[in-house]
């Protein structure tokens, strides 16, 4: 039971016992301007029923992908997830199982990992892959650092269609350690090779493409790792999971680090998380890759068992001979994203990605015939696109969520110079009906 001092008398006693003459100094790094100088205004205490029903209100404000038709992208998905994703991850034996430190006891989380190990090798054309991370953004950040130790390199080149969050987590992430950042024009939504060519020099790390990348555009990535292979840089691919069931895995094109966000394998947005990081690499860079890698291998009895085969992490061996300090993956979301490609399969996959790419066309298309409206960049596309309107992408996005639409992503909150355009992704869920009631929506606002 925790001690709460509820007499002044106690209250001093434990003031000078931490050494601070009153409660006032304890607040000193605080700015005044920043305190509260009023008492809250809290509403009266009310009973359990009348709370549950306060916050169930509160909560239906909120706008989310359940009660809307959802056209949003940039990283979160609106994929559909089989309820056997959710039925099987819920088992208790899978949703309360925890770091697998001992083998023995643990053969069936590991076999799981060692599962889905496998199945992002295949997925993304690589040697190894580990037991995941945190997020895309973790993800590439940890590419990073990896590319700089491996290289003994401290610049990294970054095109603008890189996903802006992920590049911010990964400067905050390496700026102790003097990495810097150039960026490569992208004009007209995908990578300048000349550019490229230009900046690339003999203290370059990495380069760091996307693919499709953040725009939706599906760049040509193989002359761009090419180029970097041929100054020694490592070449890092943001790769969108679902897009790997129609196109070839980066590892095809030589990249040498693949990662990506796991969400669209079976997990649900959920307010932007809790999400998944995908890493792959080729087999040179397995002992560089953070993280833990579940192997598979054989007992005494010459039955088959698991084990955790490389545990890179401060955690497990000495802090300085550690190649990351995340100690910990989403186990639970990597299970149900193993769940999710065994039941789809190769097929079903790719069924996915050929839905989503076919619904992208159709509704960029019915939008291109409305006057004034145009794709932003003629490029190949996957199941996203930037548009551009004859009014603002806000005005746009307001219009159709007052429609029960959330119509995309304006690409002003990305900093990226194309503050007029709206970032739109279209998945298997989306029916004709509903885009055809986007385009009837948009032809409205631009009408009026």
């Amino acid at each position: 039971m925790h001690y709460i001092p509820n007499t002044e008398e106690d209250r001093a006693a434990m003031l000078s016992t931490i050494g601070v003459k009153d409660f006032e100094e304890l607040l000193q790094a605080i700015p005044r301007e920043l305190r509260l100088v009023k008492p809250l205004a809290l509403p009266r205490a009310k009973s359990e029923w009348e709370l549950r029903e306060r916050m169930l209100s509160y909560a239906q404000e909120n706008k989310d992908m359940a009660g809307q038709v959802s056209f949003m992208g940039a990283g979160s998905y609106d994929h559909y997830v089989p309820a056997a994703v959710r039925a099987l991850a819920a088992r208790s034996e899978i949703y309360t199982a925890y770091t697998p430190y001992q083998p023995e006891v643990s053969q069936g989380t590991i076999q799981i990992i060692y599962e889905f190990q496998s199945m992002i090798c295949e997925l993304f054309g690589m040697d190894a892959a580990n037991a995941s991370l945190y997020d895309g953004a973790t993800a590439l950040a940890e590419a990073v650092l990896l590319a700089h130790s491996h290289m003994n390199r401290s610049k990294i080149l970054w095109p603008v269609t890189v996903h802006p969050h992920y590049r911010r987590v990964a400067e905050t992430i390496s700026k102790s350690l003097g990495l810097q950042t150039q960026m490569i024009a992208s004009p007209n939504g995908i990578v300048s090779r000349a550019d490229l060519r230009d900046k690339l020099s003999d203290d370059t790390a990495a380069v760091v493409l996307q693919y499709p990348n953040f725009l939706g555009i599906i760049e040509e990535i193989e002359p761009l790792i090419e180029a970097a292979h041929e100054r020694g840089a490592t070449a890092i691919v943001v790769a969108d999971p679902i897009a790997m069931g129609i196109l070839e895995p980066p590892g095809a094109w030589g990249a040498d680090i693949v990662v990506g966000e796991g969400q669209a394998l079976g997990i649900a947005a959920s307010y932007g998380g809790p999400v998944l990081g995908l890493f792959a690499a080729k087999g040179e860079l397995v002992r560089r890759i953070p993280g833990r890698i579940a192997g598979v291998t054989k007992d005494r009895q010459n039955q088959r068992g698991f084990v955790l085969t490389l545990q890179t992490r401060e955690q497990h061996i000495r802090r300085e001979r550690a190649t990351s300090n995340i100690c910990t993956n989403e186990g639970l979301c990597a299970t149900m994203a193993a769940i999710y490609l065994s039941l789809v399969g190769p097929k079903g996959l790719r069924e996915i990605a050929q839905a989503c790419m076919g619904k992208a066309h159709y509704l960029a298309e019915e939008l291109s015939k409305i006057r004034g409206v145009a794709l932003a960049f003629p490029h190949p596309f996957f199941k996203e696109f930037a548009v551009r309107f004859p009014v603002s992408a806000s005005q746009i996005a307001d219009h159709l969520l007052e429609r029960g639409i959330l119509a995309g992503v304006p690409l002003r909150h990305f900093q990226m110079g194309l503050d007029d355009l709206l970032l739109v992704a279209v998945t298997e869920q989306r029916t004709k009906d509903e885009m055809d009631a986007y385009v009837g929506a948009v032809r409205e606002v631009i009408s009026s």
